[in-house]
């Protein structure tokens, strides 16, 4: 495990891809998540995916001091499992 893991931030990280899926918002996210499923990746694996493209949004929305942007947002999603920088 990478040495600055926070599973505290996974786990909140996880519970806002649950909360997409459960909710079917965005669409894009189950889109995905189905996607990636078919792919091979596991339920798990699949959560964590959506979680680091959610993670680097909140991260580029913070430094950036930028609106939440929906097409960059499904943009990273799209590349998965390519991992957003």
């Amino acid at each position: 495990m990478p040495k600055n893991f926070n599973p505290h931030l996974q786990a909140a990280m996880l519970e806002v891809v649950e909360n997409q899926l459960a909710g079917n918002n965005p669409p894009e996210t189950r889109k995905t998540y189905e996607r990636l499923i078919q792919e091979g990746h596991s339920e798990e694996d699949a959560k964590k995916l959506i979680g680091c493209v959610i993670a680097a949004e909140m991260f580029y929305i913070m430094k950036q001091e930028k609106p939440f942007d929906n097409a960059r947002f499904v943009e990273a999603l799209n590349r998965l499992p390519e991992i957003p920088e």
